[in-house]
């Protein structure tokens, strides 16, 4: 009983052995093709992912040129504001109402003008951070696939060696 079992137990031992070597002494003419295939598609994702870092990059560039001109057309709004203000006052202590009444009327302006620049510049961050993670991502990318790209080179090398 006991031979019984470890006679079967050894061909079937060596039944699997036999089946893992014929698997892996595969054609390898199909192995080279497969890799080449793999690096070719590998080249290509390779180089959409530079038009995208590019694009990227220059998108946040562009944001970051808003977001600057937001920023100084704030200052440039509060300072508006600060004049009108003082200006408004003096008229008030003069007693023209109708010039202080027209000094408000600007101030009102510049009020919503500089609340519309704070949204813009707000917006801008958004945009900015959106980017650079866009950015990170495309570039995290672009490695993966060079490290692909070696992979790839390295089986077709040892295709070819037969190793």
């Amino acid at each position: 009983m006991i031979r019984r079992n470890l006679t079967q137990l050894l061909a079937l031992a060596l039944l699997g052995l036999g089946t893992s070597l014929w698997a892996q002494s595969g054609d390898t003419a199909t192995d080279v093709k497969g890799d080449r295939k793999d690096l070719r598609q590998d080249r290509r994702d390779l180089n959409k992912d530079g038009k995208d870092i590019r694009s990227d990059q220059r998108d946040l560039n562009k944001d970051r040129v808003d977001r600057n001109k937001d920023a100084r057309d704030i200052n440039k709004d509060q300072k508006d504001l600060t004049k009108d203000r003082r200006e408004r006052n003096q008229d008030l202590k003069k007693g023209d109402t109708a010039a202080a009444a027209k000094e408000q009327k600007d101030i009102n302006h510049d009020k919503r003008d500089l609340n519309r620049d704070r949204r813009d510049l707000r917006a801008d961050n958004r945009d900015i951070n959106k980017d650079k993670k866009d950015l990170h991502a495309d570039r995290k990318d672009a490695r993966k696939d060079k490290k692909d790209i070696r992979h790839d080179r390295r089986d077709i090398h040892r295709d070819k060696k037969g190793k």
